[in-house]
């Protein structure tokens, strides 16, 4: 005979099978109750699992409407969230990592019923297929905030990923260019229709999409200084777009030092001659009033950009490193420019004076004299080509 519930515990029935069946009304995601089921192999253990199942109820937390696996809920958590919510090239690296590893190996799994150590024998799979430990880090990272998400949308009480060690990984030893290489590779570049694109990467450290994206009238020569606000971006169906840079603080308004100032004048003169060559095929529309735009006005491609800079590098003779890396040149040419500490501070975009002080510091020694004399050759060399 069944043991008696107290009023509102609920039922606990023995099946013809052997197991116990607990049952309690609560309330889903959509609003509805409904009548949930929880089974146990003892009278103790359905007793327990019912016990939890009201815990939840008591504490608003609706059980699920629908009974989800990790594909079916990754495959929703795409569609319904990220893509409207964030950048496109985010959709597309959190859809890589979903079709080709999170889908094939744990796509079946009911979501509220993954453990841990599925999730840790999936990641050691991903190991034995010889998956690199970048990839690995970051299907790790995507899966945590699919279920942090589905934790928010309260289908599930916890993450469970978040109980599995996040792969270790050794970061690369390359190293971005001191002084003599900047200079020289500069140098070599003077006569380049995108040469105040390099400088504008080296000196202020800017990202290529948000040195295409820069406009004219993001530029204040009298004031010397700058806002940049938009970035160009290549997104699958639709080719280069132009779109608004992320965060607020990717668009505060940065000091323009003397050096890039006479770098994109320079540039502007071009870019008149190039307009008036290309004339009627001239393609750049005046809304958009781009800095660094094709030979027709069109936008630049941010990877044809970057394979410009690798042959751009390859011709200087210096050593080879990427666009990204390039950047952190930035803090070493601001103190060979004698730029102040404070306003270097405001381009690094340091919170405190300090950080730029180390900075600066550190320069000192490394070839200072010939730099010097380098960058002096190059701030008194007229335009050329």
């Amino acid at each position: 005979m069944a043991k008696r519930r107290p009023n509102g515990g609920g039922t606990i029935t023995k099946r013809k099978d052997g197991r116990y069946q607990g049952a309690a009304y609560v309330t889903n995601t959509e609003g509805h109750r409904v009548r949930k089921f929880v089974y146990g192999a003892t009278y103790d253990e359905a007793a327990e699992k019912l016990g939890k199942l009201q815990d939840q109820e008591r504490n608003g937390v609706p059980v699920p409407a629908k009974t989800w696996s990790l594909g079916e809920w990754l495959a929703y958590w795409l569609e319904h969230i990220v893509k409207p919510e964030r950048e496109h090239n985010t959709y597309v690296k959190y859809e890589s990592k979903i079709r080709l590893y999170l889908v094939p190996h744990l796509g079946k799994k009911p979501l509220t019923k993954l453990t841990p150590a599925q999730i840790r024998t999936f990641m050691a799979t991903l190991t034995r297929e010889k998956v690199g430990a970048s990839t690995r880090f970051e299907v790790l990272r995507v899966l945590r905030n699919a279920l942090n998400r589905a934790m928010r949308e309260e289908l599930l009480t916890r993450n469970v990923a978040l109980l599995v060690d996040m792969p270790t990984v050794t970061k690369g030893k390359a190293k971005p260019w001191n002084a003599r290489e900047a200079i020289t590779f500069l140098r070599t570049t003077r006569a380049h229709r995108l040469y105040a694109a390099c400088v504008l990467v080296l000196v202020l450290g800017l990202r290529r999409s948000e040195v295409l994206g820069l406009r004219w009238q993001d530029i204040d020569f009298e004031a010397r200084q700058f806002e940049p606000v938009m970035q160009v971006q290549r997104e699958k169906g639709k080719g280069l777009v132009l779109k608004k840079l992320k965060t607020d603080s990717s668009q505060a308004t940065l000091p323009l030092p003397e050096f890039c100032a006479r770098a994109l004048e320079e540039r502007r003169e071009l870019q008149e001659l190039e307009r008036k060559i290309a004339g009627e095929h001239w393609e750049q529309q005046p809304d958009q009033d781009l800095i660094f735009s094709s030979e027709h006005g069109g936008m630049l491609d941010p990877v044809g950009f970057s394979r410009s800079f690798g042959r751009l590098v390859k011709r200087a003779g210096v050593r080879r490193i990427t666009v990204r890396l390039a950047r952190h040149t930035c803090g070493t040419l601001l103190a060979f420019l004698k730029v102040h500490p404070k306003v270097a501070q405001a381009i690094l975009r340091h919170s405190q004076i300090s950080m730029t002080m180390d900075v600066y510091t550190h320069v000192v020694g490394d070839g200072e004299r010939e730099a010097v004399s380098m960058l002096a050759e190059l701030l008194e060399d007229p335009l050329i080509g």
